[in-house]
């Protein structure tokens, strides 16, 4: 009987008919292109990498198609470059990742003595396919010269530019080289994207200040503050990025960010949480209900928080989201949640033990439970 295979992203995005198809663009660009050589090396090594080095090796072999200055290679790099993405649409076109080698090809060439020609490239590039990864270089290197380019790209025609903008310099961009840039540096620039009207921009201005919360949550709250008085952003549209931007800081319980979204972490509330009666075992379910009452109406974010046993004995935390809603005067808001405890999760492993499972309310831990989980 045949295996099951689980599915491959990078096998999806970086194969041979990708690489069949980037050969022909640039064959078609130049006639001393040899697309079926160029494929022949990328195909030689792909299998061997995992998905962010097939980007550097497509990168690498592409170079050496390519040899010569940038100033000599970018004519072909335009000419290979199909049509920009569509304008009309207005969130998660991210194009296609065969271009991301390109990026990578333009942050080696480019560097140190073709600067301003590289921006170029980045800025059509990722009309194509998103370049954040590929501008960190150039702001480490020369971080004036990109943030005055930036300044411009805030307000280009494209939403692709303009979300590069937001997402090149993220404090903690996934995947992406760490930039010198102090926290404060871009801040202007988000001053001007967070008005966009294109939610593929909104959201990487929520996640850049998600980022920022990390170190300086203060600074991330008055900068929404600071938006929501001015009021050039529609409100619901601030109201979205303000909840997306403070996510870290409400599973963290932060009291500020709490009051901004409108909950009350020193709400009169009486809360109780209590599990169903039973083992718990490795690979079941852990149920539980939650019971939450006022003597008047108030809003409530919901959460529960599991304590898991670790290796060396001790305990470590992950929160979940449950519920938001409003407890009703003198009627008990009543929740049941079944957590399945995964016994071969790829993330962590479970080890049996004394756990506890808290209702966090608003932000403050109100209630709590402790189970023993067991093996089968």
């Amino acid at each position: 009987m045949a295996v099951s295979q689980g599915f491959s992203l990078k096998d999806q995005l970086f194969n041979v008919e990708k690489v069949r198809y980037l050969a022909d663009l640039f064959a078609a660009a130049d006639t001393r292109f040899d697309a079926s050589v160029f494929e022949a090396d990328v195909m030689a090594r792909l299998a061997e990498f995992e998905l962010k080095e097939r980007i550097n090796w497509i990168a690498e072999c592409l170079a050496k198609h390519l040899p010569g200055p940038l100033p000599d290679t970018a004519p072909i790099l335009r000419a290979a470059l199909p049509p920009p993405l569509d304008p009309l649409l207005a969130d998660d076109d991210f194009g296609d990742f065969i271009f991301s080698p390109l990026g990578e090809f333009v942050a080696r060439a480019g560097l140190p003595d073709h600067v301003d020609l590289a921006l170029d490239l980045i800025e059509e590039l990722t009309q194509r396919f998103s370049m954040e990864w590929a501008v960190r270089p150039y702001l480490n290197a020369h971080p004036d010269l990109v943030l005055n380019r930036m300044a411009t790209w805030a307000r280009h025609d494209s939403y692709h530019v303009r979300r590069l903008v937001s997402e090149g310099t993220r404090p903690r961009l996934p995947w992406g080289q760490a930039v010198g840039l102090s926290l404060d540096q871009p801040l202007d620039l988000l001053d001007v994207l967070h008005r966009d009207r294109t939610r593929f921009v909104t959201r990487s201005v929520a996640n850049h200040l998600n980022d920022i919360t990390k170190k300086d949550p203060e600074m991330a709250l008055e900068r929404l503050k600071t938006w929501a008085e001015q009021g050039t952003q529609d409100r619901n549209e601030l109201s979205w990025m303000t909840r997306h931007a403070l996510r870290g800081l409400i599973k963290a319980g932060h009291p500020e960010a709490m009051t901004m979204l409108g909950y009350d972490p020193d709400a009169d509330l009486n809360c109780e949480i209590s599990l169903k009666p039973g083992p718990v075992v490795i690979g079941s379910v852990l149920e539980f209900t939650c019971r939450i009452e006022s003597a008047k109406d108030a809003p409530v974010l919901v959460d529960y928080v599991l304590w898991f046993r670790k290796a060396d004995g001790g305990l470590r935390s992950k929160v979940f989201k449950l519920k938001t809603g409003m407890v009703k005067a003198a009627t008990a808001l009543e929740m049941t949640k079944s957590h399945r405890l995964k016994g071969n999760a790829t993330t962590f492993r479970l080890f049996p033990g004394a756990h506890r499972v808290e209702l966090q309310v608003n932000g403050q831990v109100r209630a709590s439970a402790d189970f023993e989980l067991t093996e089968l």
